[in-house]
């Protein structure tokens, strides 16, 4: 892209919180950056005069991304993660492995302490976190050590006291070191510390106030009041960060959205507990594929260019079929992949985040082809990913019918097709049951509150867009456009080519109007046929005595024409009318025999 269509592109960015990407012409990353507002950060790159650096960067751009995230802090911890795994030329800061700070617990030990950490170490101890900036890990420490009195010294100093320090008599631990607290007591005040590091401090609050109304009641009220103290001071504390899993554990979060014929599907790749790159894709969806067949298809796809971590979280659960054609699909690989869904708060958090940017994905991102030349050649306010064609089949005036089809995205979508007996129309006029049929089709979209199409197609010439122009303002839908294509010369009318457009024969935006009329054409005789076969076997069979419209059905049902019933055998036709009516209708169709 040049400088004009990444400046056309960034107008459709969101003002919401996330980390871009500028990318070069071989689609390498050159530079991460994080906003508060990506559309407008994004934009004060092309502002006027800009330095040095901007320069070299947009000298080397020729496309910039972005992934949407719940906040401005968690975007920094998301940038840091990509410029490290990415490594961009022009990000100077943050390419070595420092990284946030954590806050461990080393769960293993008798009298576990609370540390901050740096780096998630595989040593049995729990890690949680990151902080930015690190100060609130520190503050969080101190809190901890108030209100649970855990201790915070180094396990040598631990190990080698003989009497309490002074964090015991500033009351900021219980001193496990000398034996003045029972390692049951302790791990009572560990595990409601845990509590709150897991983030359920609703439990945690009601199990406070229960022990300072215990040891109100107990009359021990220099308890009451630490757990009072301890109460007000979890009302300030800040909610912990959430796009780092502590479990150091490699993981694909898998988002998906699905909209007017189309599914996103975007991968958050964790690796190690941290989000580090990401993937994703739209695919065609056609009305009549479920949701689980789309995404099992484009996670087929997505990993047969990468291998699958250990874990999966799928958006929504999928049958046991589903499961088994997806694992086969992945069954060669070198790992065995479990495939999960949310079973806790963090992880519905990050699901929800991927199926945010899927859908960004989505919206971003505009179906191309003949609907884009479609919409470009005939003036249409939006790209047409919705249009209804109308057609009309009759001989000499008999048993008119009409028929509507649906293409949605450019694809047929055949369960949404109807068909229409002509009921206000006598003799052949196209032109009065093509009125009727548009104004039923409209109408009941209306009444029901359903989708309104992009574009209604009629087959014909200036005559049946006018007509179709005519019910359309009648009915207070100016807005939707409408276009004809005439049969031998190929030329299209709509309201911006009143005198005709010839396209090119090989025009993509052409050959799909000619799909969409002749799929109309062909549902309209199909069903026009259907009419008239109904029509001649019941004038062939009228007269018959105790032979009405049901077992006429049923003749048709079992036969599907005239001729086959005049060709069953007795027994055939007798399994289906009877012994009687079978003998009746043989005389009739057979009066020879």
């Amino acid at each position: 892209m040049d400088i004009e269509q990444l400046k056309q592109k960034i107008k459709k960015f969101p003002a919401r919180p996330g980390i871009y990407f500028f990318k070069n012409s071989k689609g390498e990353v050159i530079y991460i950056g994080k906003a508060r507002s990506l559309r407008d950060r994004v934009r004060s790159y092309f502002l006027p005069s800009p330095d040095l650096k901007v320069q070299n960067i947009l000298s080397q751009t020729a496309d910039i991304d972005y992934l949407l995230v719940s906040s401005e802090k968690e975007a920094s911890f998301i940038e840091n993660n990509y410029i490290q795994f990415y490594q961009p030329r022009f990000n100077l800061r943050l390419k070595d492995d420092k990284s946030f700070p954590f806050l461990k617990v080393t769960t293993a030990e008798e009298f576990p302490g609370v540390y901050l950490a740096r780096r998630l170490e595989d040593d049995g101890s729990r890690y949680f976190g990151p902080f930015s900036p690190a100060e609130e890990a520190r503050k969080l420490i101190t809190f901890l050590a108030r209100a649970f009195r855990l201790r915070t010294c180094e396990n040598t100093v631990f190990r080698n006291r003989r009497r309490p320090c002074l964090e015991y008599d500033l009351k900021l631990c219980s001193g496990p070191c000398v034996g003045l607290i029972t390692a049951a007591e302790y791990r009572e005040n560990l595990a409601q510390a845990l509590l709150l590091l897991e983030g359920r401090r609703l439990e945690l609050y009601r199990q406070l106030k229960d022990r300072m109304d215990r040891a109100a009641a107990e009359l021990r009220f220099e308890e009451a009041a630490r757990w009072r103290d301890a109460l007000r001071s979890l009302e300030g504390l800040k909610e912990p960060q959430r796009v780092i899993s502590t479990a150091r554990e490699n993981l694909d979060i898998v988002g998906f959205s699905r909209a007017q014929g189309r599914a996103g599907v975007l991968i958050f790749e964790m690796r190690g507990g941290r989000i580090r790159a990401s993937t994703g894709k739209v695919w065609p969806a056609s009305p009549d594929e479920s949701d689980e067949k789309i995404l099992v298809r484009a996670l087929a796809q997505l990993y047969s260019a990468q291998n699958p971590p250990e874990k999966i979280l799928l958006p929504f659960r999928i049958s046991q079929q589903a499961q088994a054609e997806l694992l086969s699909i992945l069954k060669g690989r070198k790992i065995k992949v479990n495939l999960t869904y949310p079973d806790n708060r963090k992880r519905k958090i990050l699901l929800e985040l991927a199926n945010q940017n899927a859908t960004l994905l989505l919206e971003n991102e505009e179906p191309a082809g003949p609907l884009v030349e479609l919409k470009q050649q005939l003036g249409l306010p939006s790209i047409p990913r919705r249009i209804e064609g109308l057609d009309i089949s009759t001989t000499a005036g008999t048993e008119p019918v009409g028929s509507l089809v649906v293409f949605i995205d450019g694809q047929p979508a055949r369960s949404q097709y109807r068909k229409f007996r002509i009921r206000t129309v006598s003799g052949p006029d196209d032109y009065a049951s093509l009125k009727e049929v548009l104004e039923r089709r409209l109408n009941r979209l209306l009444a029901e509150n359903r989708s309104l199409p992009d574009l209604v197609f009629v087959d014909g010439g200036k005559g049946q867009l006018n007509l179709a122009r005519q019910v359309l303002d009648a009915l207070g839908l100016t807005g939707i456009p409408a276009c004809s294509l005439a049969k031998k010369e190929e030329i299209i009318f709509s309201a911006t080519h009143p005198e005709g457009l010839r396209l090119d024969p090989t025009s993509p935006a052409l050959k799909l109007l000619q799909h969409i009329r002749d799929e109309a054409h062909r549902f309209a005789i199909s069903f026009h046929r259907q009419r008239r076969q109904k029509r001649s076997l019941a004038s062939e069979l009228d007269g018959i005595p105790g032979l009405g419209p049901v077992r006429k059905k049923k003749l048709l049902q079992a036969f599907g024409n005239l001729a086959a019933i005049r060709a069953a055998s007795p027994e055939e036709l007798e399994r289906v009318v009877g012994t009687k009516l079978a003998a009746a209708v043989r005389e009739k169709l057979n009066p020879a025999g």
